[in-house]
């Protein structure tokens, strides 16, 4: 029978596969991703709105590239 893991068991676990598939490079909307789009709005190159719009995009195109966000990630684990 499956022993039953608390909910701080389960994040951890969840965060885990999210650093994993981030090393593994399949994951779109990785934090390196995100951190480079970030410093496009600080240093001035982009809005905050345009980045967002960026973000939304490559969330979008995932699937079609063969990955996943790192919401699909997390929520399958």
């Amino acid at each position: 029978m499956k022993e039953r893991r608390d909910r701080f068991t389960a994040s951890k676990e969840k965060r885990k596969a999210v650093e994993e598939a981030e090393k593994n490079g399949t994951i779109a909307d990785s934090n390196e991703v995100r951190m480079a789009l970030m410093k496009q709005v600080k240093s001035g190159e982009k809005t905050l709105k345009e980045v967002q719009a960026e973000l939304a995009k490559i969330k979008r195109d995932a699937k079609r590239n063969g990955k996943q966000t790192q919401n699909q990630v997390f929520n399958r684990s």
